[in-house]
């Protein structure tokens, strides 16, 4: 696979606002989280799938040394979880752009990604590393974190799908002109 300078430069950018947004995360994670996942699928949809991974898997990391999460320094098994249910959503939003073709199929992608992301996310994390090492932490944040990982999952993916769909209209168009 060639990544050309180009595409690593649109990442960088793309990259760039995600790291931005995590700067948001105080305020509230329905604010970041939707920022986050409307990157990945952007940066999916707009320079490829390798660049919506790379995004998927330097986002986790760069948000806890922005805003250190206590769930996460208590259980650092939990990053690379997050890190693969990113890349499951990217996954299927490629597949359902440029595989799996149909009328609406990229909002179609956009729904089941996040469904399999959060449904992902919630069984590896609360039912498998919240018990293996969940005596690190105290019973709020085990609730928090049992909320946080698949609820809250689940509705910030859907509401960055929905963000996402909304700028790739235009975007794509404009997209299409530049390269003719």
């Amino acid at each position: 696979m060639k990544f050309t300078t180009k595409q690593l430069a649109q990442t960088g950018l793309l990259l760039a606002l995600c790291i931005a947004s995590q700067f948001l995360k105080n305020l509230s994670v329905y604010i970041t989280g939707p920022i986050v996942n409307a990157i990945i699928i952007i940066a999916v949809l707009s320079v490829g799938l390798f660049s919506g991974i790379i995004i998927s898997i330097i986002a986790p990391v760069t948000a806890f040394l922005i805003t250190a999460s206590p769930i996460i320094a208590a259980i650092p098994a939990i990053m690379p979880v997050i890190m693969i249910g990113n890349c499951i959503l990217a996954i299927f939003v490629w597949l359902f752009d440029s595989k799996i073709r149909f009328k609406l199929s990229l909002p179609v992608g956009m729904i089941i990604g996040s469904v399999v992301k959060s449904v992902f996310m919630a069984v590896i994390i609360i039912n498998v590393l919240f018990s293996m090492f969940g005596g690190a932490l105290n019973d709020k944040q085990l609730a928090m974190g049992r909320t946080t990982f698949s609820t809250v999952q689940l509705i910030t993916a859907l509401i960055g799908g929905a963000l996402a769909y909304l700028i790739w209209i235009p975007l794509k168009k404009y997209l299409k002109n530049e390269n003719k």
